[in-house]
């Protein structure tokens, strides 16, 4: 499933010969000749700038000489998230830009490749579309050199005026730049979004290494122009900008990706900005983040029908699983993780338990019983399980997982029950409504039910699952029984050397 180097250029060329250059909504014209086009003024103080940089791989920018993008992360937040894998999409960048502009996961959005055949843009727009629809009066700008971005629309749709060059190289990226720099410093855009794309290109040219490097401090030098030039209005001191840089797959240390291994899942949110927490370093931040935190930034709000699953990127969960964070520990048996990865406890959070009296004996530490981890330390454990599905959870969740368990000699079977805090204040309601994020495969011999109890009395069982449901959001409800003051919830597994269940984002309502 990798990607090979010259299909990117392949699509390209076929929308766009080489003498095809600054593409906007008023003229074409010779790229070295193209003045920056004329936006419409700009109506807002609060203003944001996205980066995209293709291909561009955490870890590698957190080594890399970029004095621009490391200021960004001291003066702002820098969250990693991991993505999903075959089969919700392979890591290429038709769905990441997708994921990244639209603000939903590829089961919704529905790209699964880089011809964008199938999308449901018209469901889920892109950022700059769905900023038009809802606020027509904002100025924005886009500029790319990979053209299926502006034929599918999911950059460019929307745009005031665009700029769209025939591939990615250094070249390119540097014409980018210095029109973006152009219409920052003489112009009044509200928002924009612009793309480099010589880092993708260099990895699949020459691999992770040296070169690649170079490319990253390349376009660190942009970053670093382009802030030059918001700084440089005169109307700045009365403005509120947001940058945010952001990537849409990582890469093998030899180049390529599309494939499930950890190097080509890299992807992260770089964000400086009014109200964004200078040095912080989430891991409950997904991609899909990024659409929310424009709207937020931008002072609009997110309208709940258009069922996005990003947040925006300063909103934490208050999920109660989070807050086992630094209680998070390295590996035990799981070998195959690296020994400095911290991610996984089996003390449950404050007023939970877990039940493990009928849990076998043995096995993989990790994993006996119920276990909180995180999803880079468990999608990490064993790759092409659909781990890598688990995109809907957050931060720290918890998971049952009797295959991964059964990893090393054990006796007995898996049975494990997870346990809520007694929730009360039930009187004079008539339901009670439970719900939770859910992960689960199902195999042959295992079980998953959910069941509550009210007034510590017998459980009974609310659901049960018996196919596999993918990084689902569920809603269940309960009536409650006449005299009920009180009720806590259990998720109760069986397993066998089977698959798994994860559980995140809870939440309990009486009504």
């Amino acid at each position: 499933m990798t990607q090979p180097p010259s299909r990117r250029s392949v699509l390209a060329a076929g929308a766009a010969t080489a003498a095809t250059v600054a593409v906007t909504n008023f003229a074409i014209a010779p790229a070295a000749q193209a003045a920056a086009p004329e936006l419409p003024d700009g109506i807002s103080r609060d203003k944001v700038l996205i980066i995209g940089m293709d291909g561009l791989r955490a870890d590698r920018l957190e080594a890399a000489d970029a004095p621009n993008l490391k200021s960004m992360m001291a003066k702002g937040t820098f969250a990693k998230s991991l993505l999903y894998t075959n089969p919700m999409a392979p890591t290429v960048s038709g769905c990441g830009w997708s994921t990244i502009s639209t603000g939903v996961w590829p089961d919704k959005h529905n790209v699964m490749d880089n011809t964008f055949e199938g999308s449901r843009f018209d469901t889920y727009p892109g950022l700059l579309a769905r900023l038009a629809q809802v606020k027509p009066g904002l100025s924005t700008y886009a500029a790319v050199d990979w053209v299926p971005l502006d034929e599918s629309g999911v950059i460019t749709s929307g745009a005031d005026a665009k700029l769209v060059l025939p591939t990615h190289n250094a070249a390119n990226d540097a014409q980018i730049a210095a029109e973006a720099e152009s219409v920052i410093r003489k112009q009044n855009p509200d928002a924009m979004f612009i793309y480099f794309g010589n880092t993708d290109q260099t990895a699949h040219d020459v691999g992770t290494g040296p070169e690649y490097m170079e490319a990253i401090t390349g376009q660190d030098a942009h970053v670093g122009k382009l802030w030059a030039a918001i700084k440089s209005r005169p109307t700045y001191s009365d403005e509120r900008w947001t940058v945010i840089v952001t990537t849409d797959h990582g890469h093998v240390d030899a180049g390529g990706h599309g494939g499930s291994s950890w190097e080509e899942r890299q992807t992260f949110i770089l964000a400086q900005g009014p109200g964004i927490e200078a040095g912080l370093r989430p891991i409950d931040t997904r991609l899909v983040d990024v659409v929310p935190t424009v709207f937020e930034q931008l002072g609009l709000p997110v309208d709940s029908d258009w069922d996005l699953d990003g947040r925006p990127l300063q909103e934490r969960t208050g999920d109660p699983f989070d807050a086992l964070q630094g209680k998070l520990k390295t590996r035990a048996d799981e070998t195959g993780i690296p020994a400095g990865v911290l991610g996984y406890t089996h003390t449950a959070p404050s007023g939970w338990s877990v039940i493990n009296s009928a849990m076998g004996t043995g096995g993989v530490t990790e994993w006996r019983g119920w276990t909180f981890t995180t999803n880079e330390f468990w999608s990490r454990t064993q790759r092409d399980q659909w781990r890598e599905l688990n995109v809907r959870a957050r931060g720290v969740f918890a998971v049952a997982d009797s295959d991964e368990w059964s990893d090393k000699a054990f006796s007995g079977q898996f049975e494990s029950t997870l346990v809520s805090p007694a929730y009360g204040y039930l009187s004079g309601r008539s339901r009670i409504t439970v719900k939770f994020m859910t992960h689960y495969r199902q195999a042959d011999k295992q079980t998953a039910k959910v069941l509550v109890s009210f007034n510590a009395g017998p459980p009974q069982e609310i659901k049960s699952y018996t196919s596999d449901v993918i990084a689902q959001q569920q809603s269940i409800e309960v009536p409650i029984p006449d005299g009920a003051t009180s009720a806590h919830v259990r998720f109760q597994y069986t397993g066998d050397n089977d698959f798994y269940w994860v559980v995140d984002r809870f939440q309990f309502y009486a009504s």
